[in-house]
């Protein structure tokens, strides 16, 4: 770790945290906390994603569906009008809109190879946008002159590395750069997740190996075929999965850093706050490891 204790970390004149949990525990609220009243620069890795790396596959999906219109097709042949994604910090919508649902095309999915591919583009996204954040770091500092940084990760980061790996060029980029936090949640939080998406399912990145098997499951106990497939009810069906699947490579990822609790992070109300519990957890881990 780049902060050997609490004090140590109190004292950095420059601090550099990255933040990763299950989405809708707390890493966005944090970042978002810490750039609005503190002097943090917010690095966030799905908005990233959305307009470096994947911009132009979502601009180009509002475009085919735009050109099915014959009205506005003849206006975006003759360049009268222009599509853009409106993505923000706030809203990924474009993001998740693009990466879709696999299914029934009736009922709004996508064919599975079509879905697939989509998955791979985000993959490789993902850890471009993370490779990047030494860059950012450096970038926040000399052009912007923010003394901290906090890069707000995506759900899946824990998809496309390999924790286990003391090698993984993700992981070591980022922890030889940052202090990494895991946002713990436990049971109650897990269940209140999946109540939330089984009421609003929005679209995830996999793991290409645990989508592939999740999909030949959920035909195999259906007995649907992948064009009959209700697009809501097999991501639904997904979700749990694949929470049970992240929990352990979180777990695992929280060893090349500290961890804080759920519970803890939803009462932060001041950076000075978030400064100290991170120095009350990395004093913790030193203890453990005595």
């Amino acid at each position: 770790m780049i902060y050997e204790n609490g004090n140590v970390w109190k004292a950095a004149k420059h601090k550099k945290v990255l933040l990763f949990a299950m989405s809708g525990l707390g890493k966005t609220h944090v970042s978002s906390m810490l750039r609005n009243d503190g002097d943090w620069f917010h690095y966030s890795v799905d908005y990233r994603i959305g307009t470096r790396y994947m911009g132009e596959h979502i601009v180009d999906n509002f475009k085919k569906a735009a050109m099915s219109v014959p009205f506005l097709a003849d206006l975006l042949r003759s360049d009268s009008i222009s599509i853009a994604s409106n993505i923000s910090f706030e809203n990924l919508a474009p993001l998740s809109t693009y990466l879709g649902k696999p299914g029934d095309v009736a009922r709004g999915g996508i064919p599975f190879d079509f879905y697939c591919k989509r998955q791979d583009q985000h993959y490789a996204a993902e850890q471009a946008a993370l490779l990047d954040t030494p860059a950012f770091i450096e970038r926040a500092q000399n052009l912007y002159g923010y003394q901290n940084f906090v890069c707000d990760s995506g759900g899946s980061i824990c998809e496309v590395v390999d924790p286990w790996d003391k090698t993984d060029q993700v992981m070591t980029s980022l922890s030889e750069n940052l202090l990494m936090v895991w946002i713990a949640g436990n049971e109650a939080h897990t269940s209140e997740l999946v109540r939330r998406f089984d009421k609003s399912p929005k679209p995830m990145c996999y793991q290409p190996a645990f989508l592939l098997s999740s999909w030949e499951k959920y035909q195999s106990e259906t007995g649907l075929s992948p064009d009959k497939v209700n697009p809501d009810d097999f991501i639904r069906w997904t979700y749990a999965r694949a929470l049970a699947h992240r929990q352990p490579r979180y777990v695992q990822m929280a060893q090349w850093g500290i961890t804080l609790q759920t519970d803890d992070v939803k009462n932060i109300y001041s950076p000075e706050y978030f400064e100290d519990l991170v120095a009350s957890a990395l004093d913790a881990k030193v203890e453990q490891s005595a």
